[in-house]
C-alpha cells in the first residue's frame, strides 16, 4: 500500500512537471520533443490509473460491495467441488464392487442406487446423518448404504469400526442391525473416559452387549476383529479418504456426487434422483 501511494505521487508529479525533463526550445519544439512529452504524459496517466485502481478495489470489495468476495469464494468452492466430483465419478465407476466388498451395507444389498458414507460411530454429526439415511431407507427399497468406517477418534472409533466390519463377515443382516445400534445408542459413558488406558476395553465390552442383542456370536466377533479382512477394509477406507480428500466425517458419495458434512434428508433424496 505504501509503495502504491509513493508511485501515485510520483506519477502525478510526472504528469504535471514531466515536460520539464525534455530539453528544447519552448517556442519551436521539435517533433522528437513533442513525442517525448506525450510519452511521459501517457506513462504518468497509466501509472495514476493503475495506482488508483489498486487503492480503490480493496476498499470497494471490503466496504462498498463485500458480497462480491463471498460470490468469488462460493464460485471457487463450486469449481473445487466439481473437480472433486469428477475424480470421485471416475473412481466409483470402476471400483464400486471393491468399495462394497468388505463393508457393512444397510438397506437392500441388491439395490441399484448406492450411497457410500464415511462415518465414525463416535461422531455426533455422523449420528445425525445416519438418522437421515434411515429415513431414506424406510421410504425406498432401491437404495443401499455402504458404511465406510473411518476410525479417526482413537479408541472410541477403532473398536466399533472393526466390530462392524467383522459383523458382516458373520452375518450381513445382523451386521446392519448392529451398526444401527452403535449409531443410535451410547456405547461409552463419561465414567468410561476417566481412565484413558482402559477406554478401548470398556468400549469393546459395551459394544459386545449390543452385538449379542443383535444375535451375533460375540466370541467369533472378537476373533474376527483381528482378521486380515477387517484390516484390509480399514486400509481401504483410509486410502479412499486420501484419494477423495476426506478430512472429516461424515462424507457421502451419492451416485457420483460427493457431499462433505451432515446433509439433510431432502438433499439426499434430490441427489439420488439425479
Amino acid at each position: 500500500m505504501t509503495w502504491t501511494i509513493l508511485v501515485l505521487l510520483l506519477a502525478i508529479a510526472l504528469f504535471l512537471f514531466g515536460g520539464m525533463l525534455v530539453k528544447g526550445d519552448a517556442k519551436k519544439p521539435t517533433m522528437g520533443g513533442i513525442v517525448c512529452k506525450k510519452t511521459i504524459k501517457l506513462i504518468s496517466i497509466l501509472l495514476i490509473a493503475g495506482c488508483v485502481t489498486r487503492l480503490y478495489v480493496p476498499y470497494y470489495l471490503t466496504s462498498v460491495n463485500p458480497m462480491i468476495l463471498q460470490e468469488m469464494a462460493n464460485k471457487m468452492q463450486e469449481q473445487q467441488s466439481a473437480e472433486k466430483n469428477k475424480a470421485v465419478r471416475a473412481y466409483v465407476r470402476s471400483n464400486a464392487a471393491k468399495m462394497m466388498a468388505d463393508a457393512p451395507i444397510l438397506g437392500n444389498r441388491d439395490a441399484k442406487k448406492t450411497i457410500f458414507v464415511w462415518t465414525d460411530f463416535s461422531c455426533p454429526y455422523c449420528r445425525r446423518v445416519h438418522g437421515e439415511l434411515a429415513r431414506v431407507l424406510d421410504e425406498r427399497d432401491d437404495v443401499r448404504v455402504v458404511i465406510k468406517n473411518f476410525s479417526i477418534h482413537g479408541a472410541l472409533s477403532d473398536g466399533p469400526a472393526r466390530a462392524a466390519i467383522a459383523a458382516k463377515m458373520q452375518d450381513a443382516d445382523k451386521a446392519a442391525v448392529f451398526v444401527d445400534m452403535m449409531m443410535t445408542r451410547e456405547f461409552y459413558s463419561q465414567d468410561d473416559l476417566k481412565d484413558q488406558s482402559k477406554v478401548a476395553e470398556k468400549v469393546e465390552a459395551n459394544i459386545m452387549k449390543m452385538a449379542k442383542e443383535a444375535g451375533l456370536d460375540t466370541d467369533k466377533l472378537k476373533k474376527d476383529m483381528k482378521n486380515e479382512i477387517v484390516s484390509r477394509e480399514m486400509a481401504n477406507v483410509r486410502d479412499l479418504a486420501q484419494r477423495f480428500e476426506i478430512n472429516g466425517t461424515p462424507f457421502l458419495v451419492i451416485g457420483e456426487q460427493a457431499f462433505p458434512g451432515a446433509i439433510p434428508y431432502e438433499q439426499i433424496m434430490t441427489a439420488l434422483d439425479k
